[in-house]
């Protein structure tokens, strides 16, 4: 069986570092393994659309941003086929014949789509399209055959439930669909990074994010208005690193060698939040470090993505080649998916070998 990789991410904004340690700093090492037949990486801006109905400008203008985005990270066109949702209309076919095999209560059920709902204040009047997200990702997953998807924690409950439609469909029809696997990071820090005011969840929504694009300045002032262990008020006060996001963050993208460059005061990470459990550690050293790590980490991520910013025409061909191709792989999927249900009407034999 080929070993094939979907993910993808909601054109609503730029992407910012949760994105790059939750999936697409994963995604990159996925793609350079080796172990992958076919990658597709997909800007899902239909299912942006589903609470951005009335402001479709904002999801266009972000493809680009997500694309650069992507380039940046170092995905790369020659091995990943980077494509656009909306531009493979056979995804949203897939999601109506799906729609047959799940109940209302069972996505409802669905934690992150509660979460979801709660978080848009949805709970009055849901649109009907985002009710059905899950539904149109187990599509999307499914049209490209993915054996394996690489998400943050948080989409494990869609995944849970894109199994579930590929069992159903499988036992109403027959095997016809590729059960996926996910692919969580495997920095347990990496789970579901804290946004910078340690809000369970960086999310663009809040506004408590940092940027992939970021310049310098941006990064520097983000860092130092962090939030930190609220307990911690003076120097010699002992503090927590457990829940405190700054060291959330030092255990997502601190390296070895950033002490010897940075720091030499200690040798490694596990010695500064010793010295700041035990009092003695204020939080500006800890912030300043943490600065150094993260321009140092998001230095290369930046230059590259101002060099495709140069390129723009032919990030725009690697869309539309990508997209072409994408349609091209869930249009042999659906073939496949209709002549199970026997709605291949006009096919070799369909209706007319039955007269």
């Amino acid at each position: 069986m080929k070993q094939i990789i979907l993910t993808g991410d909601r054109p609503t904004g730029r992407l910012h570092v949760g994105h790059y340690v939750g999936s697409l700093k994963e995604r990159v090492k996925l793609q350079n393994s080796g172990k992958f037949d076919e990658i597709y990486i997909m800007i899902a801006d239909a299912q942006a659309l589903t609470d951005n109905a009335e402001h479709p400008e904002k999801v266009r203008q972000n493809i680009t941003q997500v694309a650069l985005d992507y380039l940046a990270c170092g995905l790369d066109p020659e091995k990943s086929t980077i494509f656009i949702q909306s531009m493979v209309p056979q995804l949203t076919e897939l999601t109506f014949y799906y729609m047959n095999l799940v109940t209302v209560s069972r996505v409802q059920r669905n934690p992150t789509v509660k979460a979801e709902i709660q978080q848009r204040n949805f709970e009055a009047s849901i649109p009907v399209g985002f009710f059905c997200y899950p539904i149109s990702q187990a599509a999307d997953i499914t049209a490209f055959h993915a054996t394996a998807v690489p998400v943050g924690e948080d989409q494990l409950p869609m995944l849970e439930q894109c199994k579930e439609i590929v069992h159903k469909f499988n036992s109403v029809y027959g095997e016809t669909l590729t059960e996926p696997e996910i692919i969580l990071p495997s920095n347990q820090a990496c789970l579901r990074l804290p946004g910078i005011d340690g809000k369970a969840k960086m999310s663009k929504s809040l506004g408590n994010c940092i940027y992939l694009s970021d310049e310098p300045e941006e990064i520097k002032k983000k860092i130092m208005s962090m939030f930190t262990d609220p307990n911690h008020l003076r120097v010699e006060d002992p503090g927590k690193v457990e829940g405190n996001p700054v060291f959330i963050y030092l255990d997502a993208f601190c390296k070895p060698e950033y002490f010897e460059e940075f720091w030499k005061d200690y040798s490694c990470l596990d010695e500064v939040k010793a010295h700041y459990q035990r009092g003695g550690l204020g939080d500006v050293k800890v912030k300043k470090f943490l600065n150094n790590v993260m321009q140092e980490e998001l230095r290369p991520i930046r230059e590259r993505r101002k060099q495709w910013e140069q390129r723009l025409p032919e990030v725009y061909e690697i869309l539309q080649q990508g997209s072409a191709t994408a349609r091209a792989t869930a249009e042999k999927t659906l073939e496949g998916v209709r002549h199970a249900m026997r709605i291949d009407y006009f096919s070799e034999g369909g209706l007319q070998s039955e007269l």
